[in-house]
């Protein structure tokens, strides 16, 4: 490749660190929510009929795309896009 191949590439700005924590953050907090299985291996309270166990883990399949998207967002920003 020849130096004048990267010109028409803009320079990605390194993010902030803040940006970075508050990312991991947003993606650690379904992982460890889910992780913790025995604050959720119960019965009850039974919504519709289901047992507990299950629909946390059904709200947990909403709610994971939304912080996932939240910190696709926040990094987005932090570079100056419009998402």
């Amino acid at each position: 490749m020849h130096d004048n191949e990267h010109r028409d590439e803009p320079a990605v700005r390194p993010l902030p660190v803040g940006t970075k924590l508050i990312a991991g953050v947003l993606l650690a907090i379904p992982l460890i929510a889910l992780a913790l299985v025995p604050t959720y291996s119960y019965e009850t309270p039974k919504l519709w009929g289901f047992p507990f166990f299950y629909w946390y883990l059904l709200l947990w399949v909403i709610l994971t795309p939304i912080f996932t998207w939240s910190a696709h967002l926040v990094i987005a920003r932090a570079r100056g896009e419009r998402p």
